[in-house]
């Protein structure tokens, strides 16, 4: 008869959540079909048979539930075939050694206070199994257990095979199972340091049960009990939809049962064409220079942090640039959310990233990408008021653009015909001044346009009235007009002009000391004019004035004087010239 002196030991850590414990002596014993008590009613322990199996185990089950729902078996492996088993204790130092290890591996069930998780000191691994069937508690196919070959997840296997992955911790939640939080009857919290990784639950009102269960068919089912004959009823169950499965749109694509089909390419990857079961494949390969960005990717599940590399410390922009310089660096992500996106941590990929769906998460995620990659989805994901705005836009400038091309053609072309009528209205004005010349016998000599020098040899200045000038032809007749009939020493005296080829010139006597503003404008030239100088000029300014006023047979009022139209002669005696304005 084997003895399960074991079991009492059990029994006492799972009563510890309730402070009691209750044991049994050395000289007492439980016979089949009895059972032992938590002093607070909520745990028993004894025998029993799983469905219409005949064998018998000693399990733990809660004390008033109405179906019996087994928490934990002691001889999962070692069925008794028959109803003659006893329960004693007869435990020493060295037994009580091997009944902690044996309460380290919990069956199918996570109870409140206990860890599932990795001790990464002993490699001590805490995981779930499921049983074989509900008519035989051994351990089944499907297992639930932290992966530790990268960034802790928590993922379920059916022997050793991935079937489903809880995601990597951010902080807040299991990044693929948001159902799976806090509130108000139930807490949990993850721990992971240099020594531990696990998860830990709790109950906030002690009058609802719960436990977490590894059902026979793989699914993750957290249940709950508020006791009296309701039964337990299913809070959550993982995997939840066909998207949860692993891998199952392969790599670099995301899942998706709102969509068909549900598996599509991130962005910047298209379709596996040599094998579709691999997923997707990139548009544009890698460069690994700096070339290649980043593309940020939001509500996806993290990826499978197998062979991931992690910094709890690391800040988010040294982990940007981490993994600009490894070529072998795929995506980055934030380790840790909890006070807001990419607050906290490094999370670096290095190969194909796996088992991607879609669903309200707090992460990013920044895929690497060829530069042209990274333009093209940037300009697609543009919202679609800023694409209509920057259609407007270009549109606005296309027109503005071909307004002004079209103006600049209008202008070039009116210039051109202004400038043809232009030259008939020269030759025009021409033919009339030199009438007018005739007929008011101005007796003001005409040169050509090939005279070089006077025959005397008197040295002169030409006045080109420019074609782009704004005096025209009856500011040039009335200066010819006035300053021809004008005789005075304190006058420019007019020699003639020339009226061939379009041109309009007029030829003075040459002032060889410029302009009155030559001198006064200029702090150098201007200590050249003394006093009896200035007083000389002035005087020489009023008489010119006083002949134009009233000694000159058409008194004119110039209308333009200033010290650039007094010009100076050798002996800086003033000459007023410049008489396009004048009028009688």
């Amino acid at each position: 008869m084997e003895a399960f002196s074991f079991l009492l030991f059990c029994f006492s850590l799972l009563m510890a959540v309730s402070i009691a414990r209750d044991t049994i002596n050395t000289l007492q014993s439980i016979s089949d079909g009895e059972i032992l008590v938590s002093a607070d009613e909520t745990f028993a322990l004894g025998f029993f048979s799983p469905g219409t199996s005949k064998n018998r185990y000693v399990g733990i089950w809660f004390n008033k539930d109405p179906t019996k729902a087994i928490v934990w078996v002691a001889n999962r492996e070692k069925p008794l075939t028959d109803s003659s088993g006893v329960l004693k204790d007869d435990t020493n130092s060295e037994k009580e050694d091997f009944v902690r290890q044996r309460f380290d591996y919990p069956g199918d069930t996570i109870l409140p206070g206990q860890k599932l998780g990795r001790n990464l000191a002993t490699g001590l691994n805490r995981r779930t199994t499921s049983w074989k069937s509900s008519d035989d508690p051994s351990p089944g196919s499907f297992s639930y257990q932290f992966d530790i070959d990268g960034y802790p997840q928590l993922v379920l296997r059916e022997g050793t095979t991935k079937r489903f992955r809880f995601g990597s911790w951010n902080g807040i939640q299991f990044s693929g199972a948001p159902q799976l939080k806090n509130e108000s009857v139930f807490r949990f919290s993850m721990i992971s340091n240099e020594e531990e990784v696990y998860i830990v639950y709790w109950s906030v009102d002690s009058s609802v049960h719960q436990r977490l269960q590894t059902a026979t068919d793989g699914f993750s089912q957290r249940r709950s009990w508020r006791g009296g004959n309701t039964g337990w009823t299913t809070v959550s169950h993982i995997p939840v939809d066909d998207c949860d499965y692993y891998g199952k749109c392969g790599a670099y694509a995301s899942c998706d049962t709102n969509r068909f089909p549900m598996c599509n390419c991130l962005d910047g990857f298209v379709q596996n064409t040599t094998d579709s079961s691999c997923g997707c494949v990139r548009r544009t390969s890698l460069s690994c220079n700096h070339s290649d960005g980043f593309v940020k990717f939001s509500g996806l599940k993290l990826p499978d942090t197998e062979g991931t590399w992690f910094n709890t410390s690391m800040s988010f922009e040294d982990c940007r640039i981490l993994c600009v310089k490894n070529c072998s660096c795929t995506a980055y992500a934030a380790l840790d959310v909890s006070e807001g996106p990419n607050s906290n941590g490094c999370l670096l990929w290095f190969g194909n990233l796996m088992d991607m769906k879609v669903m309200t998460t707090s992460e990013d995620i920044y895929v690497k990408m060829a530069g042209k990659d990274v333009e093209a989805i940037v300009q697609k994901r543009l919202p679609k008021f800023k694409k209509k705005k920057q259609k407007i836009t270009t549109a606005v400038i296309w027109v503005l653009s071909s307004g002004i091309l079209i103006l600049c053609l209008a202008v070039i072309i009116y210039r051109w015909e202004m400038r043809k009528k232009g030259k008939i209205k020269e030759e025009r004005e021409s033919d009339a001044i030199n009438s007018q010349h005739d007929e008011e016998d101005l007796e003001l000599p005409l040169f050509g346009i090939d005279t070089g020098i006077l025959e005397d040899g008197q040295e002169i200045v030409v006045k080109r009235l420019s074609k782009n000038s704004s005096q025209g032809f009856e500011e040039l007749k009335n200066e010819i007009k006035h300053v021809s009939k004008l005789q005075h020493r304190n006058l420019v005296k007019l020699l003639g002009c020339c009226l061939q080829a379009r041109e309009r010139l007029l030829i003075y006597e040459f002032m060889r000391n410029k302009s009155l503003d030559f001198f006064i404008f200029d702090c150098e030239k201007g200590k050249l004019l003394d006093w009896a100088k200035r007083f000389h000029i002035i005087n020489g300014i009023a008489r010119g004035l006083l002949y134009l006023h009233q000694d000159s047979r058409h008194r004119i009022v110039h209308r333009d004087l200033k010290a650039g139209n007094v010009l100076l002669d050798d002996e800086l005696n003033p000459r007023i010239s410049d008489f396009g304005l004048a009028k009688k």
